[in-house]
């Protein structure tokens, strides 16, 4: 029933997907006794949550542009999973907002493997890493992913080298401009300061820590059975989804080092952790068995947070 559904692209399936991430928003703030009572800090998780929305049409954009699934939503299932499975991520802010610009990095970094308007991609991405180290300053080290790209698809033009120093120079001076207006100039030396926030508690916490090292074995896991599925077919893909596994080691490294009591940046490796989940069920042939993968997916998680919510 659930691959029959999702198996295909269809606009309820984005309806049913959109609704749950909407609704389970609202739910998880309420929980959690975080429902906003002056109207500008109402306003401000309204525009999370309709960012949390784009960035699901964002990642399925990219997905079914690039071809890097089959034509399905699985996509955005999984990606509604993961916010289930990680809830805690809906009360930052920061992590919707960094995830939807790294999205469009990865979009145009992706898209550079038509080989066409490759610096004007280059630059784009730039501004977009450069913009998403506004909500954490250590995405900075998404910059690592657009040289990646670079080195991955065109690395003998000398010019493509220099065309991230001219996005990274834009938008300090766009930026610089613009806290001069503000009467805030400080706000770059006190923000950009690649500090190393450690909080004990969450790692110290048994379900957190076993949670994020399940998460982050099953992504191992499934992306070492990608490369070798696609190396055994002689795919061309295979060179873009070792740049989407480079994405997600970046994104657990931004996460182990920007984690405080108030930081959730685990959101900012959901997309490539969907994709390489969204190959995986689509490697399965007998359709049975992949729909009990899909059910236990939902049913596993759906469960653990009820027993969660009634124990806590």
């Amino acid at each position: 029933m659930i691959s029959s559904i999702f198996g295909k692209t269809k606009p309820i399936n984005y309806i049913i997907v959109l609704v749950f991430l909407f609704v389970f928003y609202w739910f998880w703030h309420a929980m959690m006794s975080t429902m906003p009572s002056e109207s500008e800090v109402f306003a401000l998780k309204l525009l999370a949550s309709a960012v949390l929305l784009l960035s699901v049409f964002v990642a399925d954009f990219i997905v079914k542009r690039n071809k890097l699934t089959e034509p399905n939503s699985f996509a955005i299932l999984f990606y509604a999973i993961l916010v289930l499975v990680f809830p805690e991520t809906l009360l930052d802010n920061d992590a919707v907002f960094c995830s939807l610009f790294l999205l469009l990095a990865s979009r145009r970094l992706i898209s550079i493997r038509s080989l066409k308007n490759i610096k004007l991609k280059i630059f784009d991405a730039t501004v977009w890493v450069m913009v998403s180290s506004v909500f954490y300053d250590w995405a900075i080290l998404y910059l690592l992913l657009v040289f990646a790209a670079i080195y991955i698809y065109e690395p003998k033009n000398i010019r493509n080298w220099m065309v991230p120093f001219a996005g990274i120079f834009t938008v300090f001076m766009i930026g610089y401009g613009i806290l001069v207006l503000a009467g805030n100039t400080a706000y770059i030396t006190e923000h950009y300061q690649l500090r190393f926030n450690w909080d004990s508690s969450y790692f110290s916490n048994i379900a957190n820590s076993s949670k994020l090292i399940l998460y982050i074995l099953l992504i191992f896991a499934l992306s070492i059975y990608a490369f070798l599925k696609l190396g055994k077919a002689g795919l061309g893909k295979i060179v873009t989804m070792r740049l989407i596994a480079f994405s997600f080691v970046i994104g657990l490294v931004v996460k182990i080092l920007t984690k405080s009591s108030d930081d959730y940046p685990i959101m900012i490796t959901f997309f490539p952790a969907v994709i390489f989940l969204t190959n995986y069920v689509e490697s399965i042939k007998k359709a049975n068995i992949k729909e009990l993968v899909l059910m236990a997916s939902i049913a596993v998680p759906l469960l653990v947070r009820a027993i969660g919510l009634i124990i806590g």
